[in-house]
């Protein structure tokens, strides 16, 4: 393993701090409040602050709530804290002009900003009408920019695998190249427009579809010139250690290349546990090769050997260590030894089959895939994975997502078997891969229809 080495980027303004340049990996997470409530988002984000976060997001659906952020802002202010704040906006340009007058960072997302929400159904699209709709994007996009250069308010480029648009996909599919191109269409505006105050992501729940676009996406960067820092995370990747080791394998992965300038690890928990797991990514990638794992690979099997008594952190290391080794078919298998008292054969067994479903090698147990929640979640997240997780158990090897909102819930779901999604407050959908089967149905039954769902289909 080579001696780490972070990729050259610019260096670009938040607020009070910068991302990438010479600055460290900024830690953050996002608030799951509702953007509305000042003080419980204003709790929430001291909450993040204190357990090291350097920067925090939270969702702006709305006018209303892009204004808010500014009270929530000002109160932070007045309780000491001087944290950027980010908005995250979805499916209404309008949105991201106001907040980009209050906040310090807003992101948005290409798949939605200028595009129709998502259908799924297949168009076609001439050349001609292709480069149209480019141009509409430019005509809406550059406005904003101009806003956000006024302010001295940076833009995050969020790509998602699951909310990429119609027209996109009917050129490229749901594929890395795809999810390439849909951030670079907007970072070329950016570049033309000499607008360098930007950071770009592009996740996926599914690692190896996160970590092989990220890699494209350096490349295509490279090939025309570009530098612009790289925030990673593993989107809707769970909770408990299964959304630990999830995110190590694909943050980890890429971090070891040298790519990333900021990280979240989203998990479906409190947004402040968020951060002490990514505080232990960047510390251990950053540490020389030296005092790493040593791998060894005999036979197609990965051996690695640590020297641990807490078990989150033998998890996390091993995780990194073996996530790329894993994904890019240098092994096929996991052996993990422990010098420790503290965590057993039976713990490093388990640890073992975790990371290989992480890695899409061998599953052992259901995946779920579900997001970490935020301001348009209208139910008890936390609660209702337990359930599912206590309902479905069982069912080896099938993919449930549980998804807060409609944001990335349809287009996330087309890598999972079956998808429970918030559709208001109280209401709940049922998915069968990206098909809609049950809609708006009470909150309390959905889980006991959940299962008949899959039990029906799997008889079938």
């Amino acid at each position: 393993m080579a001696v780490y080495s972070r990729r050259k980027t610019v260096s670009v303004r938040v607020g009070t701090t910068t991302i990438g340049g010479q600055a460290p990996i900024r830690l953050q997470s996002m608030t799951t409040a509702p953007t509305m409530d000042t003080r419980s988002c204003v709790d929430q984000a001291i909450r993040i602050i204190e357990a090291g976060g350097e920067l925090v997001r939270m969702t702006a659906q709305g006018r209303r709530e892009a204004l808010n952020m500014q009270n929530i802002k000002e109160e932070l202010k007045a309780r000491g804290y001087d944290t950027p704040l980010v908005a995250d906006v979805h499916f209404n340009p309008d949105v991201a002009d106001v907040a980009a007058q209050y906040v310090d960072k807003v992101r948005i997302n290409p798949g939605n900003y200028v595009d129709p929400a998502r259908t799924f159904k297949h168009l076609e699209y001439t050349d001609a009408e292709y480069a149209r709709e480019i141009n509409r994007i430019y005509d809406r996009f550059v406005p904003f920019l101009d806003i956000c250069r006024l302010h001295g308010t940076a833009i995050r480029i969020g790509v998602n695998h699951g909310s990429l648009s119609d027209r996109i996909m009917s050129r490229y599919g749901n594929t890395p190249a795809g999810m390439v191109e849909s951030c670079m269409e907007f970072l070329r505006i950016c570049a033309e427009k000499d607008f360098m105050d930007v950071v770009i992501s592009i996740k996926a729940s599914n690692t190896v579809v996160m970590i092989q676009t990220v890699r494209l996406l350096v490349r295509e960067m490279d090939r025309e010139g570009m530098a612009f820092p790289i925030h990673l995370g593993v989107t809707e990747a769970g909770e408990g250690e299964d959304g630990r080791i999830k995110s190590a394998v694909g943050i980890g992965a890429l971090l070891a290349e040298g790519i990333g300038d900021t990280i979240r690890v989203s998990l479906s928990e409190a947004p402040e546990r968020e951060i002490p797991v990514a505080r232990k990514l960047v510390d251990y990638i950053q540490k020389s090769a030296q005092v790493r794992a040593s791998a060894v690979i005999e036979e197609g099997i990965l051996k690695l050997s640590y020297s641990e008594n807490i078990l989150e952190n033998l998890q996390l290391k091993a995780a990194m260590d073996a996530g790329a080794l894993l994904i890019d078919g240098k092994a096929r298998d996991l052996r993990l030894e422990n010098s420790g008292n503290a965590i057993s054969e039976e713990q490093l067994r388990s640890t073992e089959e975790v990371i290989l479903q992480a890695a899409r090698i061998r599953f052992s147990k259901p995946e779920y895939i579900s997001c970490p929640g935020c301001g348009r979640t209208l139910y008890n997240l936390e609660e209702t994975i337990a359930r599912v997780k206590a309902a479905t158990g069982h069912l080896k090897g099938v993919k449930i997502a549980i998804m807060g909102c409609i944001v990335n819930g349809p287009g996330e779901m087309a890598d999972a078997d079956f998808g429970y999604v918030g559709a208001g407050r109280g209401r709940i959908s049922l998915y069968r891969g990206k098909d809609c089967i049950e809609k708006n149905i009470p909150e309390e039954q959905a889980v006991e229809r959940l299962l008949r769902l899959i039990e029906n289909t799997l008889k079938n």
